[in-house]
């Protein structure tokens, strides 16, 4: 008996066993998990449990150590400072430590559950010395985590700056397997990524631009932040969603304790940060404002000036019901806005919201419930009388539960899942009242991406510890739309006559109501990472990740911009799949006073996009007729010194690496790009070095410096111009070819400390951005000679064929900013 299908019952009917597979794989795997880490729980315990936290603040300590000397295990308490030991009943010696703060020793008894809680008070020896760790010590050997970094606020603070803000972003571009495209790059990449293959969370909410200023400035205010870690690889489960990384950044939650805050001005912006207690500390509020002001500097050096500026306001609350119960209010508003008087309006932003709510559900299971909203929404509007405005913003709606079971040992349970919804408006064109403008809507877009995570942790021996986890993830495109069919489903075709490629032949439409699935997808995310201990100073460790990215930035340039364009993943763009290994040595010296280690990585990228030759992505409502699909890799050896404590601190990093895309054009009829073979990606760098340093001179004087070299960036030159029908165009070489100059700098800064009154403390810094003045060029525009601005026209007639190449960088500029702590 033959059963008939239409196209849309055969795809249906595809999904749904697709689902049920997935499904019961994920279901056995969990199950399987789940019992190899509950062998412990026979015979009889007790938990020892409660919240680590700064005795000055009250602040939450994250990734705080409780350790158990007689058992030689402990704990780490997690991103709200809760902790969990499993242990039998008896006496214990236990130590309580965090980076920077006097370590509690203490002998407890436990004859049966125990709630206890430390409050922990920072090292009056710290004024001697600068500290840059940013995890407990021999985490870095101890821990079965790799390619993890994370850095501390406070070392933020101190590295110079283009304009004495401290920049999150540009810091976490000095560490090894992380780079930039350009000094105004409004993203990183990492371990040869594109910029959109990071996935950045400010308290659990997605940032989906990170840059004010055009990339000068990251949307990262530290006087509002607490943690920060950045996953190169060994990506636990619980994140998803983004092919590279994942940058977690952390608000602090709030003085609990008393009324404080910090300011800062400088030449270029200004901030102010105020937190305190709510109910007499049974909970904070953090509110932390900035604010640029280069657009009040410009009129008395410039003849009418553009207006640039940009504001951010971080907002953050929580109140505890009693030890058990606590609830988070947190957000985030920054704008950006470049204006020309009587010609153009530009401004964009991001907007995040998290509401979330913590429970400790028993002695040692933890949850935590949260629903999150993010906005990135981009406005441009020509003022004359035949303008414009253009509007567009991707949304995020995020429903998620958490659970950590907190089992015998350092061993634990992690599970849980999510929903999101996506809301994708690429552009809607709107005439001014006298304007020719025909107004257009491009087709907004709508997705739904659900997924459950689990991991394991588990310590097998004295010297072997694994992390085992996996992640089912989903995607559901979805109507209303309707979908342009395609001859031979090939939306761009090669025209070996011309020796291009074209839009393909359009043989129908299908048309989806709201809420009607249009493509789905299914993936199994495995997640595995290995520590294997030499002995207290040294391990081995070795990860493996499959991460999906299901949404793409659609921008030709070589990174994001204001005008980011995001679309999901559907019929004729698949979603991004990357496999990574990883493999490296770590070692401590001196007590700590050194760490170091030594990592090689590589990936394996399939559905990698990159752009036909001369795509119009604007306003193009049929993208996927502008792109090519194929596979990439990066392979690397990254390198990382570090000094933790002393009055000279600092690290060195040094990665070498390859990053390549493979577009072979199959099913097109054409060559693919570079004749199908393997070309640099746009941010491939072969070498990239940074030595960073600080030396405590005295109580007052800290002196800090960083200097970079990095390879330059690929690009394409025009070989030749050629005249046709009377215009004037450019031959270019093969894809990314040749390379920009390479990049350096020497960047230094000086802050003095002046006590100002008792409860007062305020400073100076003085920074040296580029001190030698080197022109690294972030961009390189290619035009006729002859082209430039009040050229005659019979010389640039004359000058047509000929090209040269204009380089934008940022020189030798200094700044001086005065900061403030009461």
């Amino acid at each position: 008996m033959v059963k008939t299908l239409t196209f849309k019952q055969a795809r249906s009917e595809t999904e749904k066993s697709g689902l049920m597979r997935f499904s019961r794989l994920f279901f056995y795997l969990s199950i399987f998990l789940l019992v190899a880490t509950e062998s412990y729980g026979q015979g009889e315990r007790a938990v020892l449990k409660g919240r680590i936290r700064d005795a000055s603040t009250g602040e939450d300590l994250i990734s705080a150590t409780i350790y158990v000397q007689q058992t030689g295990s402990g704990a780490v308490s997690n991103a709200y400072g809760f902790y969990s030991l499993v242990l039998k009943p008896g006496k214990y010696n236990i130590k309580v430590s965090y980076i920077g703060f006097e370590t509690i020793e203490q002998e407890i008894e436990l004859k049966g559950d125990t709630e206890l809680n430390f409050e922990l008070t920072i090292k009056s020896d710290e004024l001697e010395e600068v500290v840059v760790y940013a995890e407990a010590e021999d985490e870095n050997v101890k821990s079965v985590k790799m390619s993890v970094a994370k850095i501390d606020a406070n070392t933020v603070k101190q590295l110079p700056t283009v304009f004495g803000e401290a920049d999150l972003v540009k810091s976490i571009q000095l560490l090894p397997g992380v780079s930039s495209a350009g000094e105004t790059s409004g993203g990183f990449n990492v371990r040869g990524g594109a910029a959109d293959q990071n996935l950045v969370l400010l308290d659990e909410a997605t940032i989906f631009n990170t840059s004010h200023l055009f990339g000068l400035v990251s949307i990262f205010n530290a006087d509002a932040v607490k943690d920060v870690t950045l996953y190169k690889g060994g990506i636990p489960s619980i994140y998803g969603g983004r092919l590279s990384s994942v940058l977690d950044v952390r608000q602090k939650d709030g003085n609990s304790k008393q009324l404080a805050g910090s300011a800062g001005i400088g030449l270029l912006s200004s901030r102010l940060n105020v937190e305190g207690p709510i109910d007499q500390g049974k909970g904070s509020f953090l509110v932390a404002g900035r604010r640029s002001y280069v657009d009040l500097f410009l009129p008395s050096v410039l003849d009418d000036p553009p207006t640039v500026f940009f504001y951010d306001i971080n907002l953050k609350a929580n109140y505890a019901f009693d030890a058990d119960n606590r609830l988070f209010v947190s957000g985030y508003f920054g704008r950006d806005n470049f204006s020309v008087d009587d010609f153009l309006n530009n401004d964009w932003g991001n907007l995040a919201f998290n509401l979330r709510y913590n429970k400790v559900l028993n002695e040692n299971l933890f949850s935590n419930v949260s629903l999150i909203y993010s906005d990135y929404r981009y406005n441009f509007d020509i003022l004359r009388t035949d303008g414009y405005s253009w509007e567009a913003h991707i949304e995020n709606f995020n429903l998620k539960t958490d659970f950590t079971l907190f089992q015998q040992g350092d061993n634990q349970l992690d599970f849980g899942a999510s929903l999101l919804y996506y809301d994708f408006n690429p552009g809607d064109i709107s005439p001014n009242a006298e304007s020719t403008t025909v107004p257009t809507t491009l087709d907004p877009k709508f997705a739904l991406e659900p997924s459950l995570y689990v991991s394991a942790k588990r310590t097998l021996s004295s010297n072997l510890t694994i992390e085992a986890g996996l992640r089912l993830s989903s995607f559901l495109r979805m109507g209303s739309e309707e979908v342009r069919l395609y001859e031979n489903d090939q939306p761009v075709v090669y025209n070996s006559q011309l020796g291009r490629y074209e839009e393909a032949n359009v043989v129908g439409f299908e048309s989806y109501g709201s809420g009607e699935v249009i493509s789905s997808f299914y993936n199994l995310e495995p997640r595995l990472s290995l520590n294997y201990q030499l002995n207290d100073r040294s391990s081995l460790k070795a990860s493996y990740n499959r991460t999906v990215q299901y949404i793409h930035l659609i921008s030709n340039s070589t990174s994001p911009t204001a005008l980011n364009i995001w679309t999901p993943s559907g019929p004729y763009l698949e979603p991004q799949l990357a496999d990574q290994v990883a493999f490296g040595y770590f070692r401590n010296f001196r007590d700590n006073t050194y760490e170091a280690s030594a990592e090689v990585y590589y990936k394996d990228m399939r559905n990698q996009v990159d752009y036909v030759d001369g795509a119009d992505i604007q306003l193009n409502n049929y993208l996927e007729t502008e792109l090519l699909s194929g596979i990439g890799r990066s392979y690397g050896l990254e390198l990382y010194v570090k000094k933790n404590k002393g009055r000279l601190t600092g690290w060195l990093s040094y990665t070498l690496s390859r990053s390549e895309r493979k577009i072979d054009g199959e099913g097109t009829g054409g060559p693919g790009i570079n004749n199908g073979e393997y070309y640099a990606s746009n941010f491939d760098k072969t070498h990239d070095l940074s030595l960073t340093g600080m030396y405590k001179i005295n109580k007052s004087l800290t002196f800090s410096a960083n200097f970079i070299y990095q390879t330059g960036m690929p690009i394409t030159y025009p070989e030749s111009r050629y005249e046709f029908g009377g215009i004037v165009g450019a031959n270019f070489e093969s894809r990314n070819q040749a390379r920009i100059p390479d990049n350096h700098r020497l960047d230094l800064s000086l802050t003095v400390n002046t006590k100002q009154r008792p409860k007062w403390d305020g400073s100076w810094t003085f920074s040296l951005y580029n001190v030698y003045n080197n022109q690294n060029a972030y961009d390189i525009t290619f035009s006729p000679t002859g082209a430039e601005r009040g050229a005659e026209i019979s010389q640039f007639y004359t000058d047509r064929f000929n090209t040269q190449a204009t380089q934008s960088y940022i020189g030798f500029f200094p700044n001086i900013t005065y900061n403030l702590k009461f």
